[in-house]
């Protein structure tokens, strides 16, 4: 189980035990904070639509406050004589992901959305069994015709190629018999 959380204007996959950097949070290290989700996947299921997946929980514990790595910014204009070096370092937080979503709250989740499947499966197998019943009923009568008329056309079709053939053949021979008499 995953989810893409957004926090500092960013957007993270995450997953339980996870470490990450993120933007400073407000949070002394060993608190517990909440990270908004956007999405959520559990094995098959997926939730995108960011109002229901902001409904699972995503706690994590802040490990630490420090600075990122300086990031070098360099202004220059040429032919002004303009340069300026500058260095910045982000303050950045740690923190590990504890869990996503509630276990508790998923288990009888999952297990009545289990049961409504079946349920809902039940009378749909019903239902596509009369479908085909009653589609099979309409379409022999049709199918026989058509398949009474395929084959007479395939037999026709036949006996008229087969004396067809046969002039071909005869016109053959009559022409390498008048070549061979040249």
């Amino acid at each position: 189980m995953y989810a893409i959380v957004k926090t500092g204007g960013k957007q993270y996959k995450v997953a339980p035990g996870d470490k990450l950097n993120i933007e400073k949070l407000n949070a002394e290290p060993g608190a517990k904070v909440e990270l908004e989700a956007i999405c959520v996947v559990d094995g098959e299921k997926v939730e995108a639509d960011p109002a229901k997946a902001a409904a699972t929980k995503v706690v994590a514990v802040v490990l630490e406050q420090f600075k990122g790595e300086k990031q070098l910014v360099f202004k220059f204009k040429k032919r002004k004589n303009y340069k300026k070096l500058r260095g910045h370092r982000q303050q950045l937080t740690r923190v590990q992901i504890e869990s996503v979503g509630s276990a508790k709250a998923e288990k009888p989740a999952k297990k009545a959305a289990a049961k409504k499947d079946e349920a809902a499966e039940a009378p749909k197998a019903e239902t596509k069994a009369a479908a085909k019943s009653t589609a099979a009923k309409a379409k022999p009568a049709a199918k026989t015709e058509a398949a009474e008329k395929k084959p007479a056309a395939k037999k026709a079709a036949k006996a008229e190629a087969k004396p067809a053939a046969e002039k071909k053949a005869a016109a053959k021979k009559t022409e390498t018999a008048s070549e061979d008499a040249e």
